[in-house]
Order: C-alpha cells, then structure tokens, then sequence
C-alpha cells in the first residue's frame, strides 16, 4: 500500500507518517520509485502501536524511539528484547516528580526511593492510579508523619539514643502505620459501602 492508504487505514495524517518515519519509529517502506515507498500490514501494526505509545500513552518519542530500537534488535534472543522495550517504558509517575512537588530532595540510591519505583511500576503494569496528583496526599501525609517521628526522637538527648530511637521507630512504626491504615480503610468502607452493618 502507498502513503495514502497507509493513513487511511491508519487513521494517522501523511506528515505524521513521515514525521514517526524520520524519527525512526517507523521502518522504511520498500522503495518503488525515487519519491515513493510501499508499506505492508507489519508498517500498519507498527504505527497503530506507535501511536498508542505516544498519542495515547503519552511517551516522548525519544523513550519510544528506545522502545522500538529495542524490538528492533535481531542480535538479543526474544526475550531480552522483550525486557529491554518494557524497561524503556515509562514507569507510572516519575517518582522524582511526586518528590520535587512535595519540596523533597530526590536521592536515587536511596533505598526508599528504589522501593517507590518498584511500587510505581506495579501500579502502572496492573493499570492502577498512580500519578503524581494520586499520590500528593500519600506524600503530605508521610511528610506529617516524619515530622511527628522526628520530634519524639529528639525528645532524647543523647545523640547516640537518638539514634537507637530512630531505627527502633522505623523498624516498629511501619507495622503500627499499616495497621492503622488498615483498620481506618476498613472503617471508611464500613461507612461507604456497609449501610450501617
């Protein structure tokens, strides 16, 4: 099929064609003449895809130029390639964005930092919400949390105390915070959903 058609049945304008073209997310079709190409029914899936990631996903075309690379590579066995595309999608919220918002310092190393990328990824993958507005009340709640943590650590003096109590509260808070918030989910949804039972 020519150009043309390819948008037709595409639904995707001709400049955008040659644009996902000159970008590389889109393999060349077969030459015909010096001006025009023909296009198969692997250019049509391709583009619906292409489209999907960043019409509707909303990847940047570079990320999605990775991602196409990645399919795109014949020396890596099927599943390497499957696992780099994945990796080169973008993983829910960036959790330096949710942290910049709250007024944090974004540390990468910083193992909690690693645990709410593998958090975020899973929300994203099971289609849950997790974008930044989703989650600044998460953020402003931890951040109240922290500070009435931190003000009963420095209730001691001792510098060394201090930091006994600073484990010994992160160690044994989180099971108390969880607990907490389960009882309160199940009374918000008693309220909600259990009409009085």
């Amino acid at each position: 099929m020519r150009l043309a058609e390819l948008s037709r049945r595409s639904g995707i304008s001709t400049a955008t064609i040659k644009y996902y073209l000159r970008e590389g997310l889109l393999p060349p079709g077969r030459r015909v003449t010096a001006t025009q190409a023909e296009y198969d029914e692997e250019h049509l899936r391709r583009l619906r895809l292409v489209r999907a990631l960043v019409q509707v996903g909303r990847v940047p075309v570079a990320t999605a130029r990775e991602v196409m690379a990645a399919v795109d590579d014949e020396s890596a066995d099927q599943l390497s390639r499957m696992g780099t595309a994945v990796a080169a999608l973008p993983h829910g919220a960036p959790p330096e964005e949710l942290q910049r918002r709250l007024g944090w310092r974004v540390v990468r190393d910083n193992p909690a930092h690693q645990t709410l990328v593998s958090a975020l990824t899973a929300l994203f993958r099971l289609g849950f919400p997790c974008d930044v507005e989703r989650l600044l009340p998460y953020g402003r709640v931890a951040a109240q949390l922290a500070g009435h943590e931190l003000a009963l650590i420095e209730r001691f003096e001792a510098p060394t105390t201090q930091l006994e109590a600073a484990v010994a509260l992160t160690v044994l808070y989180e099971p108390v915070l969880l607990g907490l918030r389960r009882l309160a989910q199940a009374e918000e949804a008693n309220r909600r959903f259990g009409r009085g039972a």
